[in-house]
């Protein structure tokens, strides 16, 4: 009732929706003014808003709904699991080809099972998993976190992304160290390869200096492509006119993970899902 009043903003309209007489939603209104000693709603002109305690109640109804309607699809799909549902976070540059490669052979075999697919960065997928939002995600570098499990998919080598005028194109490989009095192009942080970015230049001696951050890898690429900076990147899957990638000194890579809740207990199609994908590391 409280996320329909927050929406609607009017009592009558809400006991429309609801399919009960208007008296009957001010005294539940009322019920729970006294059960948490506070108002829950206030007058605002000729409707109403939410108190703050209404707005907390309101979350925590969204939060409850959120893990009846879980539940309720883990049981669903116990019951039937090829028709099941998995719910799949991943960052932007995988995809392009790796999720994509992995769902169709999955689908392969488990025609029926359904996905819906979340891209974000590495930091707001663990919330999401952690959440309950999405069931599986692929990012890297792995968490280390005790609450994450994860297998490992993929390894990308990282290489140094230069324009093609840039004094250092020419070169095989570049130290990292090299790179202290050059600006960068970099994702902002929150995603992986910005955290693996940072910790070979703090490895190296330096701070990396960020002209721009982006959340798209092909951004970061058309900056560099620009002559705006230089990046640290996976190896592109498609050659972009303009760029050079060149191994770094150390070698760096990332490794790709399939992660997942430790704790929770898996649906059939989830876990079917994540034993397919965590055996097709390459």
């Amino acid at each position: 009732m409280l996320r329909l009043l927050a929406s609607t903003g009017n009592v009558t309209r809400t006991a429309e929706s609801l399919g009960v007489p208007q008296p009957t939603v001010s005294r539940w209104l009322a019920a729970l003014a006294a059960e948490v000693g506070a108002p829950v709603v206030v007058r605002d002109g000729r409707g109403v808003r939410l108190t703050r305690a209404g707005h907390l109640l309101a979350s925590a109804a969204t939060a409850a709904m959120g893990a009846l309607e879980a539940g309720t699809r883990r049981v669903v799909e116990e019951i039937d699991p090829d028709n099941g549902r998995v719910e799949l976070g991943f960052l932007h540059m995988l995809g392009r080809s790796l999720v994509p490669e992995l769902l169709r052979a999955f689908r392969f075999r488990h025609p029926r099972v359904r996905f819906g697919l979340s891209q974000a960065s590495r930091a707001e997928i663990i919330t999401r998993l952690r959440s309950g939002e999405v069931d599986l995600a692929f990012f890297g570098p792995p968490p280390d976190e005790p609450d994450l499990a994860w297998a490992p998919v993929q390894r990308q080598e990282l290489k140094l992304v230069l324009p093609e005028s840039h004094r250092l194109a020419g070169r095989s490989r570049v130290r990292v160290a090299e790179l202290a009095d050059e600006e960068f192009v970099g994702l902002e942080h929150g995603f992986g390869v910005r955290q693996l970015t940072d910790e070979l230049c703090a490895a190296a001696g330096f701070v990396p200096r960020m002209a721009f951050e982006g959340q798209e890898s092909d951004t970061v690429r058309g900056l560099v492509a620009s002559g705006l900076g230089v990046a640290i990147l996976p190896v592109a899957e498609l050659p972009m006119p303009g760029l050079v990638e060149i191994s770094l000194s150390p070698q760096a890579s990332r490794v790709v993970a399939l992660v997942w809740p430790a704790q929770d207990q898996l649906t059939p199609a989830v876990r079917a899902f994540r034993d397919f994908a965590s055996v097709q590391e390459a």
